[in-house]
This record gives structure tokens, sequence and C-alpha cells, in this order.
């Protein structure tokens, strides 16, 4: 969520539990301020925080002029001092997947130690060891996050004939009944599923908004709960892969946003509860 517009927007998805004390508000207001100065990002948004056994990481996301190729993630252990995540590389995924088990420390130095069998016919000394420090763990995490869950309303982005993603400054928001529907909503990434509307779809489907992969394409469905809150007046989209993820939009306006509190673990669970 915008860090313009945080006071409001954390009040709009406190139902979910999802809050911060009076001090750690405050303390975001100021701080994120001066990291868009200091980093001279465009924007800058609250991502969340993931809970940690002996602290919490406070996350931000900068954006520059693509709002979605120009991203970098920071984190904080107080809502004061931010430091930037590494970025993402697939040999990091790979450590991560293998040796990173459990709840979140709160410690970046702290190193998670996993080794790895070989075949039987292999000695003790061909095992290997793998590890990994949790500072590259929570850049893998956010960066999972993001990719599966991250959510804005058709139409509050456009991309430009250069290709550029930015803020549609037209946008007035989707109407009550556009946002009881979850093809209304877009997964903020890049595109991976491809066109897929049919003949009868494309009469309304625009290349300048229609560039994002839809919600309700989604495997397994049923992964999202949609409700309507603060006396119907607020749309609320609530993932239940990862549990935690709270997106809202006020329906004709343009507010919208969505935050992550959680522990950073992901639902396998899922496709058993649908």
């Amino acid at each position: 969520m915008d860090s313009n517009s945080l006071y409001y927007s954390l009040d709009l998805v406190a139902s979910s539990g999802r809050v911060l004390t009076v001090e750690q508000r405050t303390a975001l207001h100021t701080s994120l301020l001066i990291l868009k100065k200091n980093y001279k990002f465009q924007r800058v948004m609250f991502w969340g925080k993931i809970l940690g056994i002996k602290r919490d990481y406070f996350i931000a996301q900068g954006r520059g002029e693509d709002e979605i190729k120009d991203q970098k993630y920071l984190y904080s252990l107080n809502c004061i001092d931010w430091l930037l995540l590494p970025f993402t590389t697939e040999s990091m995924i790979e450590e991560v997947s293998k040796a990173a088990k459990g709840h979140f420390i709160g410690d970046p130095s702290f190193v998670y130690e996993q080794k790895i069998q070989g075949d039987r016919e292999e000695t003790a000394e061909e095992n290997k060891m793998t590890t990994v420090n949790e500072e590259k763990r929570l850049a893998v995490t956010v960066k999972h996050i993001d990719e599966d869950v991250s959510v804005v309303p058709r139409g509050a982005f456009i991309r430009s004939p250069l290709g550029l993603v930015q803020i549609n400054r037209s946008f007035n928001g989707l109407s009550e009944s556009e946002a009881r529907k979850l093809e209304n909503f877009l997964h903020f990434r890049e595109q991976k599923n491809g066109n897929n509307k049919s003949i009868e779809e494309m009469g309304e489907w625009s290349p300048a908004i229609d560039f994002l992969d839809v919600l309700s394409d989604e495997v397994p469905a049923g992964s999202w709960s949609l409700q309507f809150e603060c006396a119907s007046r607020v749309c609320v989209l609530r993932s239940l892969l990862w549990l935690g993820l709270t997106f809202y939009h006020v329906p004709m306006t343009s507010q919208h946003g969505y935050v992550y509190i959680g522990n950073g673990l992901k639902n396998l669970d899922l496709p058993f509860m649908l």
C-alpha cells in the first residue's frame, strides 16, 4: 500500500487483525518519506511485515518509472533503518528451498543448514551441506509472495506504447457490481498465462489495461476470499495460499492496495482444504 495513504489504508484492512502499533505507524510514515528521497524512488509502498521468533521484518517496496520492472525491496527491524534486500536469482531460490525450513528467526545473519543426502553408493564425504542465511530467505519469500498474490483492480495501471507500466491517472475505481467479480482483479506481475480470453470477451478487451493475469484463472480455484466490509463500502480480498495477504479496494474511487502480515509460510494444505 502507498506510503502516502498508509494510515487510511491500514484502517481498511484492520478487520483482518493485520495491524501496527501507533509507534510503528508513526516511524514508518517518517522513514518511508526519507527512503523515497534517498533512493530517488518515484513511489514507496509499505509491503508488510514478516513475523519472526525474535524480531519481525518490516518490508518496503520502492518503485521507479516502470511500476513492475523497476522494483526494489528493503527491510527494517525497527521501522527506521532500512537495508536493501539482495536481488533474487535461480540459484538463491534453489538454496533457500533446500535449506530454509520453519519459522523465521528474526536475525538476518542467521544461517540455515541442511545436509543433502546422496545415493546409497556415495560415501558420507560426498553428501553435500547446503547453507543459506535468513536475509536471502527473506528476499526469496517476499519475491514468491509478490509473484503469487500481489493484486490490483482492472484498469488501475496502464501500459504505454513504449511498454512502461504506470499508474492510470483516469482510473476512478470499479463499480460495486464489478468489484464483486474476481475476474476484475489482476495479478500485479509479469504476465504468465497469456491472453486466454474468449472471443465474446474480446469486445471489452484492451491491450492497454488487459496485460496482466486474471485472478479468476488461478489454479487451484477457490484460493481467494472476496468480501465487502466497512458497511459494504470496501471490497476486501484475502489470499488462502499466503495467509496474511489482504487487499482492499474502495469502489468508485482509485483507493486500493495490499499488505502482507504473516509468518512467511505458504499454505501447502490449500488443495486439500478446497
